[in-house]
């Protein structure tokens, strides 16, 4: 019998950002469980909508193979802070993701590697799972610091979260200079930074070899199989193309292309095949 090497599941995750309507939600979030409904795939899929849309999600989603979560939580478990959501109340909600760090909460709220990894935690502890998001800028590229910056930037939350249970967390690579521009981290850019993230986690421990790490600089559906189908990208962290369900199906459609493939290239190293 042929033993298959435990493989990391992909992820493909939706940000709405500040978008939604209670009309197109709906319409939206039947149409991508219709078809997770008539397929089968090998691949996890969810999204991550604005908190007042959380009562819907999980509504429409309950029972469905799809998970939920949110764009950001408090650092503090409670207490006087007006406006800020706590991880318990996003629990209460069914959420199982919260995304942390994105490039626009540190751009325009000055969120601090402290801030970030206290969010982590706090996610954590609420029994979520934090995509923690990592990204360079056009500058830091262009200086020949992407990789320091993006191992830094993990450094600094794995030193709030530590890395006992490598599904505490996920990581998502986003280069800034990609986000809401139209342009893409080429196929090779988006790997090897990838793969610095992934030596980085194993300076933490073998076990953090399972950490998924997601690729979220403008994914779209005709550069999708490309990225996806890298060695060390594990899914994507979705913007725009998550509000257009053809969009997003197409996406999970290439994971699910992806993993099935690499599942094939496993089990015919496993049986001593040359492929």
């Amino acid at each position: 019998m042929i033993e298959v090497l435990k493989m990391r599941r992909k992820l493909v995750l939706g940000n709405w950002k500040m978008h939604g309507a209670i009309g197109t939600n709906a319409q939206l979030l039947q149409a991508i469980r219709q078809h997770l409904t008539t397929s089968s795939l090998p691949v996890d899929v969810g999204v991550c909508v604005p908190a007042p849309y959380l009562s819907q999600t999980r509504d429409l989603l309950t029972g469905s193979d799809m998970k939920w979560g949110a764009q950001d939580v408090s650092a503090h478990a409670k207490g006087a802070f007006t406006g800020e959501i706590s991880a318990a109340m996003l629990a209460e909600f069914g959420s199982q993701y919260v995304i942390v760090g994105h490039s626009e909460r540190r751009a325009y709220h000055g969120e601090t590697a402290d801030a970030v990894g206290a969010k982590a935690r706090q996610a954590i502890v609420a029994g979520l799972v934090p995509v923690v998001c990592v990204g360079e800028t056009l500058h830091e590229r262009d200086a020949g610091m992407a990789e320091q910056v993006v191992r830094n930037q993990l450094s600094d939350v794995l030193a709030f979260v530590g890395s006992e249970n490598p599904a505490q967390i996920v990581i998502a690579y986003e280069p800034v200079w990609a986000i809401g521009t139209g342009r893409s981290a080429s196929a090779a850019d988006a790997q090897a930074i990838h793969a610095a993230l992934r030596a980085c986690l194993s300076e933490h421990g073998e076990a953090m070899n399972q950490t998924r790490i997601l690729y979220g600089g403008s994914i779209k559906p005709n550069n999708a199989h490309e990225l996806l189908t890298c060695a060390d990208i594990d899914g994507a962290l979705i913007g725009g193309a998550s509000l257009v369900a053809s969009d997003f199906i197409s996406i999970i459609d290439s994971a699910s292309r992806a993993a099935s493939a690499s599942t094939v290239s496993d089990e015919v190293f496993d049986a001593g095949v040359k492929p």
